[in-house]
């Protein structure tokens, strides 16, 4: 999966090192949420819109770039083994405080479709745990949304 994030990215014109790898950060954040969303085996439109909507307000960057990384990321989870890419890259490029507000994000999307099936609860603690968020800061996160 690195690999295919590796040759999405350096295809493209030549940018600099940090653009490359805020970009790759952008995409395993955007392929978390995905696979977060299509845990009850069914992505919904207001799964497909949330995603969009985070990664572009996480991001700045504009509505087309972030429809074509949540794009991107739907096409490449599909073929997904393993969430340790992502979780390594983003380990690697974020504090806590960001990985955090990406599990609170996680738990935005499980939230989108007006219910949070248990495959999606179990597979956002198994993230959380991958990021090495403290389980006191899952449930923040968790009960955060369960108050909207």
């Amino acid at each position: 999966m690195i690999s295919k994030l590796n040759r999405f990215l350096f295809s493209r014109e030549a940018v600099d090192e940090d653009q490359n790898d805020e970009r790759a950060l952008q995409l395993a954040t955007a392929a978390l949420l995905m696979e977060v969303a299509s845990a009850d085996y069914d992505i919904s439109d207001a799964e497909r819109d949330t995603i969009r909507s985070i990664v572009e307000e996480k991001y700045s960057i504009l509505p087309d770039e972030a429809a074509a990384i949540a794009h991107r990321a739907e096409v490449d989870t599909k073929h997904t083994t393993s969430l340790y890419p992502f979780t390594r890259m983003i380990n690697a490029g974020c504090s806590l405080e960001e990985r955090i507000e990406i599990v609170s994000m996680l738990w935005q999307v499980t939230a989108a479709d007006g219910r949070i099936d248990a495959h999606e609860q179990h597979l956002v603690r198994k993230i959380a745990d991958l990021l090495y968020v403290p389980h006191s800061q899952f449930i923040r996160t968790r009960l955060q949304h369960d108050d909207r």
